[in-house]
């Protein structure tokens, strides 16, 4: 039994405590001796007033006075190091890195999280807020951070440009040979033996151009993703190369009362054929092949130097001009030498539009973007479908004004103006746009399989 005065004594008056100086509590330190974390959180425990933020100082001073060890006194101290509760906060790249963990994780460098930032519309702007530079300083932390598997392949390293393997070499001259091997039956037969050749000439040209497409750089295998192709662009291409071959002569015979046969395979017959501008055409496939294989490593090795997303794109969109550029050279000296071997002088604004055309095209569709495209090639397709057909249709009685721009048209420039201006102003429009998505990063990202 314990009497009044004696120690843990309900009625025994405590002993006044010394009030700790302001910065008493502030001096605790992991560390520290025993003895003086017990004398400072029985202070601070004593006077809870005197030390906000530290929680619950009363059971903390209760627990000393009772003569007990101060279980929390070590968290109490961690917890009064200054900017320990706001260190989390100073890091602002973690929050980014963990939104974008699955894309640093798969990525085999820096430029691919680059370009993957700057599709999810990262801009140098909006790395400046992560306290960087650019967006290229910001995807060389967010790489150095993450953590991968230790089999992960290194980040390959910037070389010259590398020449196209055999077979896409093979691949891209397989078209323009299957068609010089066509058009040389179609001179050397008649009747019903040209007729085969004609057909056996269009199918394997259309084999030769589909294995083009499906491999090497001109293909959309490591591009374009599963499901992303836009319908009717495959039928649009094709209206429009068939156009090249059979439009002009069924529209510069319509327009004079004709045709008055079907077309026998000749540039000469009641349905001239346009042969010369389809050869051109399918031996333009191994340029286009080459322009954009120049032009998808040059901008990967620019991608690869630039320090900036502006810096990039300016130094992209010259490297375009010029493969487009090179391209459209290569395909008119193709369309002099065939019209001066098969004697067949050929409008050189068709096929050279049409060329433009199937070139931007393809170009946008192999780098992911499939919508313009589609519309651009659809547009000149119905234009042409539309001009045919109003000739066809002012036959009609009361019909005869709706032949009247094409009429016009042919009657001042042949009928080679048609597919010249609807070809010709689609290229136009998706050159501006290519300009404008290829200088994009994340239009080159590095993926496994290219060129």
């Amino acid at each position: 039994m314990t009497t009044t005065g004696e120690p843990g004594h309900p009625f025994t008056p405590a002993t006044p405590q010394p009030r700790p100086a302001p910065d008493h509590a502030e001096g605790l330190r992991p560390g520290s001796a025993a003895g003086e974390q017990d004398r400072s959180v029985t202070a601070v425990g004593t006077h809870p007033h005197s030390a906000p933020g530290l929680g619950e100082p009363s059971r903390l001073g209760a627990g000393a006075a009772d003569g007990g060890a101060a279980p929390d006194s070590g968290a109490a101290s961690e917890r009064r190091v200054p900017g320990a509760a706001r260190r989390g906060a100073v890091d602002p790249v973690k929050a980014l890195l963990h939104r974008h963990r699955d894309l640093c994780e798969r990525a085999v460098d820096p430029l691919e999280i680059a370009a993957g930032l700057e599709a999810h519309g990262v801009t140098d702007r909006t790395a400046a807020r992560f306290r960087h530079r650019d967006v290229f300083s910001l995807a060389e932390e967010m790489y150095a951070r993450v953590s991968r598997a230790p089999e992960a392949p290194p980040a390959p390293e910037t070389t010259d440009v590398p020449r196209m393997a055999v077979d896409r070499v093979v691949l891209s001259l397989l078209p323009g040979a299957l068609c010089a091997a066509a058009v040389t039956g179609l001179r050397l037969t008649e009747g019903r033996t040209r007729l085969a050749v004609a057909v056996a000439g269009v199918l394997g040209v259309a084999l030769g151009v589909r294995a083009l497409l499906r491999r090497g750089p001109l293909g959309t295998l490591v591009h374009t993703p599963a499901g992303t192709s836009t319908p009717g662009t495959r039928a649009w291409t094709y209206w429009l190369i068939a156009y090249a071959v059979l439009g002009d002569g069924l529209l510069g015979a319509a327009v004079t009362g004709g045709p008055d046969g079907l077309p026998d395979g000749t540039a000469t017959g009641p349905w001239p054929l346009g042969i010369a501008p389809a050869l051109a055409l399918a031996l333009g496939c191994a340029p286009a092949a080459w322009a954009a294989h120049l032009f998808a490593v040059r901008a990967r090795r620019r991608l690869a130097a630039s320090r900036g997303l502006e810096e990039f794109a300016a130094s992209v969109r010259p490297l375009l001009l010029a493969a487009f550029g090179l391209f459209l050279g290569a395909l008119a000296a193709l369309l002099a030498v065939c019209g001066a071997v098969l004697h067949q002088p050929a409008e050189p604004a068709p096929a050279l539009t049409l060329g433009a055309l199937l070139l931007l095209a393809r170009l946008l569709t192999i780098h992911g973007f499939t919508r313009a495209p589609a519309v651009a090639l659809a547009a000149a397709a119905t234009v042409e479908a539309v001009a045919q057909a109003s000739v066809f249709a002012a036959r009609l009685p009361g019909c005869g004004p709706f032949a009247t721009p094409v009429d016009t048209l042919v009657a001042a420039w042949g009928p080679g103006c048609v597919p010249a201006l609807a070809c010709g102003t689609a290229a136009l429009a998706l050159l501006v746009h290519a300009t404008r998505a290829l200088s994009r990063a994340s239009a080159h990202a590095r993926a496994e399989g290219q060129p």
